[in-house]
């Protein structure tokens, strides 16, 4: 039975701890947030304690804690964790800096403790199952990725003023999703962004509306469209043409019943948000980290992922900026090379 510790009380905090109680081969045993009634309130009902970071990280009982606190805090905590001697698992992205992402990167693999970043939709049962058939060779040679993610109403302008921006805070998982279907990062990336759905958006300085080109150095392309307003759901599909045929995964809905009648064909629209799209995801996340950590096997989901992702998201904030293709080079990536593979 392993000892969990949460790092951050908040509505991520929440799906997490969820995972963790649910699992039988650990237990959450205390949490931290910097609102302390927060982390309170979350500790009593989940029976665990709350406690400083500083008490959780030299607790030797404790063998591993999952950081879901404010994306600027990601870093170092990652590095004081695994200085502590835990394993940890770290919501996305690793930093809102790619060189600071770099540095910890560096020092964690000094440590030589186990690191996961928290990409849940890798465990998504619809994504993971294109995947397979992909890497199966089901559809020969990849030549097209598109993936299209779109939330169904734009976060409070607060929230956006330390986001870090679309690219680094909601498209960080598309990037990922395609460094992970392709099997490496790409060479180059083209970005285009508008404030379409919100001037308070637009005011803050960020963008709510962004197509993003990848292209790898053998010429697959990736295409992701973001949006943060579709107002019928929580829009999440994603579509990879190959030389031999077309995998897709298509949006989960609200339910299965389609009426049809002689003014036509009706049926539900998406689930709303992403708790209902992607709580199994979580759960599957949760628990490949603890297999890994008891089998001491390779973390399914590396830092240098995280590090690669945000990568990409860097070159797309140049690129939406200056309007020119950005190429990602290799001291962008620290011990990821850039891959020119080609799909099995």
């Amino acid at each position: 039975m392993l000892n969990i510790a949460l790092l951050g009380a908040g509505r991520i905090g929440e799906v997490h701890a969820k995972s963790i109680t649910s699992h039988a081969e650990c237990r959450l045993v205390a949490i931290a947030d910097v609102v302390e009634a927060a982390a309170q309130k979350l500790a009593a009902r989940y029976g665990a304690k709350a406690r400083p970071v500083n008490d959780i990280l030299s607790d030797a009982t404790i063998d591993a804690v999952l950081i879901a606190t404010s994306t600027d805090t990601h870093s170092d905590l990652i590095e004081r964790a695994t200085a502590a001697g835990k394993a940890v698992l770290c919501e996305k992205p690793v930093d809102l800096s790619l060189e600071r992402a770099l540095e910890c990167e560096a020092t964690v693999m000094a440590s030589g403790k186990p690191v996961m970043i928290g990409f849940n939709r890798r465990f998504d049962p619809q994504f993971a199952t294109l995947k397979r058939a992909y890497d199966a060779g089901e559809i020969g040679k990849a030549e097209l990725l598109a993936i299209t993610s779109f939330d169904p109403a734009p976060p409070p302008t607060s929230y956006i003023k330390v986001s870090g921006g679309l690219f680094r805070d909601m498209m960080i998982h598309d990037f990922d999703m395609a460094c992970w279907i392709m099997g490496g990062a790409p060479a180059k990336v083209t970005a285009t962004g508008a404030s379409l759905v919100s001037a308070e958006i637009g005011a803050a300085g960020d963008i709510d509306t962004a197509v993003v080109t990848l292209s790898w150095a053998d010429g697959r392309i990736a295409v992701i469209k973001n949006s943060r307003r579709a107002g019928y759901g929580y829009d999440q599909r994603v579509e990879l043409l190959g030389s031999q045929g077309l995998l897709s995964a298509k949006n989960l809905l609200e339910h299965t019943v389609e009426k049809i009648t002689s003014e036509g064909a009706v049926s539900a629209t998406p689930v709303y948000f992403f708790l209902e799209r992607y709580m199994r995801a979580y759960e599957a996340e949760w628990a490949a980290f603890i297999e890994a950590v008891k089998s001491n096997t390779p973390m399914p989901v590396t830092l240098s992922d995280g590090v690669a992702a945000l990568a990409c998201a860097e070159a797309a904030t140049r690129s939406a900026r200056s309007g020119e293709t950005v190429t990602i080079t290799a001291d962008m990536l620290g011990s990821v090379a850039i891959e020119a593979s080609t799909a099995a």
